[in-house]
């Protein structure tokens, strides 16, 4: 998620990104403003987010290009150290961390964590894949994507890069949203892995090689297809396969959905050319890995006050802003930032 040279645009885009994922996984608007008894707001606002991820695989795809192709496998080590690291210790933190606070105080803390264990332990293949926590499969899946472009340009088939990954993304999007229509199985959850991950690291590292561009309108064009294509895929696949509506990480034009934003930032490179939005652009993947577990604990506090509807929404997500930065820039002031962000 990070890079070395910075773009504004993208330094802006990952933020908005970041704050998608938020909402997203604080379940704003999840249970109320119903209509016909679903939450639809909710339903919009956990499917608007979907284009975050595909953005930050796509640049981090972008940024390693030029390190890829020049070394593949030592670019591939020298990213893999680091993230490997930061996702065995929040695996490890988040599998020790109780999610239920009042059944840890009552009933014993191994009575609320076994459960959670047993579920891990009863698809091990899936949670190597995706770790002690459900938002940290986006290091997994990253570094297998890079590990296949790697390989790849090793082996002199930099021409296989791009159907290899068209490969992986269609039974992906088969083998996971589209299951019921295509009867395909998987032997890990299709959002993990190199599914989905593969081809839009490789578009960004595509986009790097042959210096892709779109002017703003047509990027922005693709941007809002993308967009629709995926809300249509969505409600399509809840009409007549009764596929409930905020399971979808990735359909089939949410790829698009991620290139077009990629492109339409690409083509407003001063955007939010900030000194201050550059630096707090930095807390973004900080702030991707601590902020599920800052959620539970919101969670945990608004439950035992009785909030609910907008006033809990607004504790969970503010209290989950403020208290996850709050931890992140006291963790940077001392040596864990290296063992814990870096």
């Amino acid at each position: 998620m990070s890079s070395s040279t910075k773009i504004a645009s993208l330094e802006l885009g990952r933020i908005v990104a970041i704050i998608t994922i938020l909402l997203m996984h604080c379940q704003v608007a999840m249970h109320y403003a119903e209509i016909n008894g679903e939450p639809w707001l909710g339903f919009i606002i956990n499917q608007i987010s979907r284009f975050a991820v595909p953005l930050f695989f796509i640049i981090a795809g972008y940024f390693i290009a030029d390190k890829l192709q020049r070394a593949p496998f030592v670019t591939l080590k020298a990213y893999a150290r680091p993230l490997l690291r930061i996702w065995l210790i929040w695996s490890l933190i988040s599998l020790l961390m109780p999610f239920n606070f009042g059944e840890a105080f009552q009933q014993g803390y191994l009575y609320e964590r076994l459960p959670y264990w047993d579920s891990l332990l009863a698809w091990p293949l899936n949670s190597l894949f995706e770790g002690g926590l459900v938002h940290l499969w986006f290091i997994p899946g990253l570094l297998c994507a890079i590990a296949i472009v790697a390989i790849c340009l090793h082996l002199g088939w930099s021409k296989a890069i791009l159907p290899v990954a068209l490969g992986l993304y269609l039974y992906g999007v088969l083998a996971g949203s589209y299951q019921q229509v295509s009867g395909l199985e998987a032997p890990i959850f299709t959002r993990n892995g190199p599914f989905f991950s593969t081809l839009l690291v490789a578009s960004g590292y595509l986009i790097r090689q042959h210096q892709f561009k779109l002017s703003f309108g047509p990027a922005l064009l693709l941007a809002l297809l993308g967009m629709a294509g995926h809300f249509g895929e969505a409600i399509l696949l809840k009409s007549y396969y009764q596929v409930p509506f905020p399971v979808h990480d990735f359909v089939f034009s949410t790829v698009v959905w991620g290139i077009g934003v990629f492109l339409m930032l690409m083509a407003r490179p001063n955007w939010g050319q900030h000194p201050q939005l550059i630096d707090t652009a930095q807390m973004v993947l900080p702030f991707y890995i601590l902020h599920l577990l800052v959620a539970i604990v919101m969670f945990n506090i608004a439950d035992s006050l009785q909030l609910s509807g907008l006033s809990k929404d607004l504790m969970i997500v503010l209290g989950t802003l403020v208290l996850s930065i709050m931890l992140i820039k006291s963790i940077q002031q001392t040596r864990l930032n290296h063992i814990l962000f870096r």
